[in-house]
């Protein structure tokens, strides 16, 4: 999404449109200090809720002066930020460089090929859109099988150019045999579509709602839901502006979204005769020309619906050598015998008729796998998790999956990668044998994520739970790129897996694979929030308290990341669990989080009374990595107490403890938080030169989150040496990395450290502009702001 991240260089010859765009990011960041909705802001102005969307967008011409005051004295504006805010509106103060627009996203599914009929849907939908006076809420419902998703994007596609701010797909599962996704997860995905990442996303549901809506206001976007479970999921990813369209794909009716909502539905049943017979013809090819009544008959067997007239075709093409009465002869001994297609034209049954002739052709190995890919919970998966399900060699695994894409029993999502039609996922796990293949598939993804996590995060080996080996072989991860690709391509499956661990009572696997993935979801706390409170809630149905206080201890520093308060509470009690059950070690890490948690909240005593309690354990069950980075949080508490020689003895401390382990990572921590003591002592040319080094090691492993540390400490020390515009470079250069990483925190130290440089360069504008911008955020994440 847009940052609010500006630049300081006058602008000549600004238009209106970016004079209002500026002045509506002003408010928009004044907005956010305070922490008030745009609704709540038009309250207490005595505004239009209306007029403050559009003052905010920039969609207006310069606000009349009452309304300008009124904003003013709602902000608590007073001597020469009130003069600026009103120069700013009337577009005569220096506007803020307008923010980097995010790249348009274009998740629209490929068009379906040899898409047939429809026309009166099509243009009822086009109806729809072209008389909608409000955001345009679309529902396409009916039974499984009948093509409703097919509709969507054929319509998302002829329609895609009304909107070119982007569009955003998203298949929310609801009738997934395993978990449909919650409206919190999928706002999750849409904003990260947005440009919303790391932890600018709220962990509250209500909150990301309307961060979402805040985020899609003044776009012109089009949003596919396809699969819909109820329209509780689906109310909290409405947009609420009128520029943007949802179409929403469900088997159920929806009608709170038609009654409350204002909803259209469009039902879509059976395709009429003529078109059936149509699309199978397209799909068959010219031998269908010559057997018109086997095609009809076989489109009435298949009751007409779009996914069983496909696989049929497909049957039918890949057994060229048999007449299509034969067929047609076979598949009417199938319905006679699993009686089904005379239940009330039941569509779910004719759909069943045809898969099970499907599944009756296949190989017996392929129909086997066929049957267990329905155990997996995630979106997709690979070959090496469609051996860990079945017990076959890798080989054959990547075989059988070509099969059955071919047979369209599964579909590519991706190379190497393949997925599964809900209906088909759901028919699949009524064949799934019961037995250990769960166990296995569940084995196989907590060693590779183990496997990866060592390779990308060696040195923190040891604070990860050991865990048997799979049977099955584990994907190739040569280097630490290797290993994180496979981690970031994996995310949504892995949190699936979890869930599903979790779900299908296998507490210890979802545990440890939660424990496993903490340091890489470190950097996504509202992914990492959703991954340990799934592990949390199996430790306690399962009475593992050492699972508990495991799940705390990281469930605590997500929190913690996100700013809320509740993480203090989290944390206190994995420290009373890890002292319960005699874990020492575990115990100082929470009270190093603990400690942690304090510092930010300003609560430096307290906080430094818990590191020294950390530390007291990590020597006593010799934990040297757990030692320094206790050392090192240490030194930056009573660095923030103005004892600054007593930080740089921990600082060095750490520094040579990590240098003992061999750990580059944690070397250029403990160097950068050295530069920090340092400068505070006044030895700014060693505190430079040490920042210097850090960042060196730092972009040598690829730690934008160190980065950012290490940028704005060059960008201070650049200041105190009398360099503003070199400030000026080092702390927008931090700014990137920490946005990039979702690191508030240093985002905030960043814009604090532009509005001192651009300050003391006397570009005055740009000055408040920043500091209003790390005010916030610091308000945000409950931290007081540094003296």
């Amino acid at each position: 999404m847009p940052k609010l991240s500006y630049g300081g260089r006058t602008v000549a010859g600004v238009s209106e449109v970016e004079e209002s765009r500026a002045f509506g990011e002003l408010v928009r960041a004044h907005r956010r200090r305070l922490g008030l909705t745009q609704e709540e802001l038009a309250t207490k102005a005595g505004l239009s809720v209306r007029s403050i969307v559009k003052i905010e967008g920039g969609r207006t011409a310069a606000p009349r002066p009452p309304t300008v005051r009124l904003l003013a004295d709602v902000f608590g504006l007073t001597g020469a930020d009130a003069e600026h805010f009103r120069r700013c509106a009337a577009g005569a103060a220096e506007p803020p460089a307008a923010p980097p627009r995010a790249g348009v996203p274009a998740q629209l599914p490929p068009d379906v090929s040899a898409f047939t009929g429809r026309e009166e849907q099509l243009g009822a939908l086009d109806a729809a859109a072209d008389q909608a006076t409000a955001v345009l809420v679309a529902v396409v419902t009916g039974p499984a099988g009948a093509g409703k998703t097919a509709l969507a994007v054929r319509w998302a596609h002829r329609v895609r150019e009304r909107f070119p701010d982007g569009q955003l797909y998203l298949n929310l599962r609801g009738s997934d045999p395993a978990q449909p996704m919650t409206a919190a997860d999928a706002l999750v995905r849409l904003l990260a579509a947005l440009g919303v990442t790391g932890e600018e996303v709220p962990v509250d549901v209500d909150d990301r709602a309307a961060r979402f809506r805040t985020e899609i206001a003044d776009r012109r976007v089009l949003l596919l839901l396809d699969n819909a479970s109820t329209a509780g999921q689906v109310r909290p990813l409405l947009p609420g502006t009128a520029s943007s369209a949802v179409l929403v794909t469900s088997r159920d009716a929806l009608a709170g979204l038609v009654a409350v909502d204002g909803a259209h539905r469009l039902a879509v049943g059976l395709l009429p005769p003529g078109d059936a017979h149509a699309l199978l013809r397209r799909l068959i090819g010219p031998r269908a020309a010559a057997a018109e009544d086997a095609v009809a008959r076989i489109a009435e067997q298949c009751a007409r619906l779009p996914l069983a007239l496909r696989v049929a075709a497909e049957l039918a093409a890949s057994r060229a050598d048999t007449g299509l009465d034969d067929l047609a002869a076979e598949l009417h001994d199938q319905r006679r015998r699993l009686d089904l297609l005379v239940v009330d034209d039941d569509p779910r049954a004719s759909v069943r008729v045809v898969l099970s002739w499907s599944i009756r052709h296949l190989p017996p190995g392929v129909a086997r796998t066929f049957a267990l890919l329905g155990l997996h919970p995630g979106p997709d998966l690979d070959a090496h998790a469609a051996a860990a399900l079945t017990g076959a060699a890798l080989g054959p695994a990547r075989g059988e999956l070509e099969l059955l894409a071919r047979a369209n029993l599964v579909h590519r999502t991706g190379p190497g990668r393949y997925g599964m039609h809900d209906l088909l996922r759901a028919y699949a796990l009524e064949l799934a044998p019961g037995g250990p293949q769960l166990d296995g598939l569940l084995d196989y993804y907590r060693a590779a994520a183990a496997a990866a996590m060592n390779v990308a995060y060696p040195t923190d080996a040891h604070h990860r739970p050991a865990v048997p080996p799979a049977a099955g072989p584990l994907p190739e991860l040569a280097d630490r790129e290797a290993a994180r690709a496979w981690l970031d391509r994996e995310r949504a499956v892995l949190i699936a897996i979890v869930a599903g661990a979790a779900a299908a009572g296998r507490p210890g696997h979802a545990v440890d694979l939660a424990r496993v993935l903490a340091r890489h979801l470190g950097a996504d706390p509202a992914d990492a929030v959703t991954v340990h409170g799934h592990a949390l809630d199996a430790a306690l149905a399962s009475g593992d308290r050492a699972g508990e206080a495991h799940s705390r201890n990281v469930l605590g520093v997500a929190l913690l990341r996100l700013g809320r308060p509740a993480a203090v509470e989290v944390l206190e009690r994995a420290v009373e669990l890890f002292a319960a059950i005699g874990d020492p070690a575990g115990q100082a890490r929470a009270l190093n989080n603990l400690g942690y948690a304090a510092s930010r909240q300003g609560r430096l005593p307290s906080a430094v009374a818990s590191f020294e309690a950390a530390l007291r354990l990590f020597r006593q069950v010799g934990d040297r990595t757990g030692a320094a980075r206790t050392l090192n949080n240490l030194g930056l508490a009573e660095e923030r107490q103005g004892r600054y020689a007593a930080a740089e003895q921990h600082h060095l401390e750490a520094l040579a403890l990590y240098r003992a382990l061999g750990d580059p990572g944690g070397e250029a921590g403990a160097l950068t938080d050295l530069g920090i003591a340092e400068h505070r002592l006044g030895r700014l040319d060693e505190a430079a030169e040490h920042h210097r080094q850090a960042l060196s090691m730092f972009l040598d492993g690829l730690d934008r989150v160190g980065e950012a540390w290490a940028r704005n400490g060059l960008g201070e020390a650049a200041l105190a040496l009398g360099n503003p515009a070199g400030a000026v470079d080092h702390h927008t250069a931090a700014l990137d990395a920490a946005t990039a990483a979702g690191v508030r925190d240093q985002q905030a130290r960043a814009h604090r450290g532009l509005g001192e440089a651009h300050e003391a360069l006397r570009d005055r504008a740009s000055a408040r502009t920043h500091r209003v911008l790390a005010a916030t955020l610091y308000a945000e994440l409950g931290m007081p702001e540094p003296a």
